[in-house]
């Protein structure tokens, strides 16, 4: 009798045991969902794959990733990030100023330098980046997770500029959402006009716009060298993305799943910076191969100073804006002089 007791009594311990086991497994097992700006084979979504690999391989866990266009524009995904609807959001630092006006930083002309070993050095190590942005996140119920440059700025055109007189009256389509774009190209003479990427090509098309900005690789990749005459190489900045998590959401993790999502945007961070540059070259290879009659221009560096001069206004004016904004220019200036000392 004792002996079917004790055995009833580790039956019922081993189903309870292993009820515990499958709840708790699939407790921690979830799917994630992921929205970003670009396409999987732009430079937001390697980074979002590469991130998304990690957490896979790595836990039970699974993502969903939603590329550009999914879920609506990019203000869009960021309300439903920031409701907790995602988990994750991709976005160019370019839109995000509207919503977290330090973001802005990014956008400023002539502060980013283009040689990309400083670059690489810059945001691994940068204090503004790594120790000043995460709470600002915080307080707009984000977490920040990693900040990435997808290539250097262009300017295409239907017709070649070489100074600030030659954009005179031109219309300019830049990202909504960022006051500084806005000044940046009142400086450089041009008419800004604020558009969403998903009106662009139509305006080109109809020409409501006369050019834009935007990294090579988006230029070849989106077949805006057909719908311009000349891109134009300016020295005035990166295109920057970032990488974010709902913070109510991050803050929920248990200690093993937040070290997790920490070290899959750091494996991500490090993927994109190796293929980052060898995207721009590639967009820029294809566009000579295809696209023989299409001009690219480089400014010389006496071109370049009459927009380096009005870009200080573009400085002045978002270091006015409140002392974080100031704080973070400081350090950002601070990091890139260290940058250029230390890349290798």
């Amino acid at each position: 009798m004792k002996k079917k007791l004790n055995l009833k009594m580790f039956k019922a311990l081993l189903a309870g045991i292993m009820l515990v086991t499958v709840t708790s497994m699939n407790l921690y097992a979830a799917e994630w969902k992921y929205a970003m700006g670009e396409g999987l084979g732009d430079p937001q979504g390697i980074y979002a794959t590469a991130f998304t690999n990690y957490i896979e391989e790595n836990s039970r866990h699974k993502i969903k990733i939603y590329p550009v266009g999914s879920l609506g524009e990019e203000t869009d995904m960021m309300e439903q990030t920031k409701a907790g609807i995602l988990q994750f959001l991709g976005q160019s630092t370019g839109y995000m100023g509207g919503t977290i006006p330090e973001m802005d930083l990014f956008t400023l002309p002539y502060v980013m330098p283009t040689d990309t070993r400083q670059l690489d050095y810059f945001f691994k190590n940068s204090k503004a980046i790594n120790e000043m942005l995460p709470p600002i996140f915080n307080k707009h119920g984000l977490e920040l997770l990693s900040i990435f440059p997808e290539g250097e700025m262009a300017v295409t055109t239907f017709v070649p500029f070489h100074s600030p007189a030659d954009l005179k009256g031109k219309k300019m389509r830049v990202m909504p959402g960022s006051p500084i774009l806005v000044e940046t190209y009142k400086a450089f003479g041009a008419s800004p006009v604020p558009m969403t990427w998903g009106d662009l090509i139509g305006a080109l098309k109809t020409n409501m716009v006369d050019g834009q900005e935007n990294p090579t690789v988006w230029i070849e990749a989106y077949d805006l060298d057909h719908l311009t005459k000349v891109l134009t190489y300016t020295g005035h900045g990166h295109f920057n993305a970032s990488a974010s998590a709902n913070k109510k959401f991050f803050d929920g993790l248990g200690e093993r799943d937040k070290k997790l999502v920490r070290s899959a945007a750091e494996h991500a961070h490090q993927v994109i910076l190796k293929e980052a540059e060898k995207l721009d070259a590639y967009g820029l290879g294809r566009i000579v191969r295809s696209n023989p009659d299409f001009k690219i221009v480089t400014l010389t560096k006496d071109e370049r100073t009459p927009f380096k001069e009005a870009a200080t206004s573009v400085q002045a004016l978002f270091a006015s804006k409140s002392a974080s904004n100031k704080a973070l220019l400081d350090q950002m200036q601070a990091d890139l002089k260290e940058a250029e000392a230390k890349a290798k």
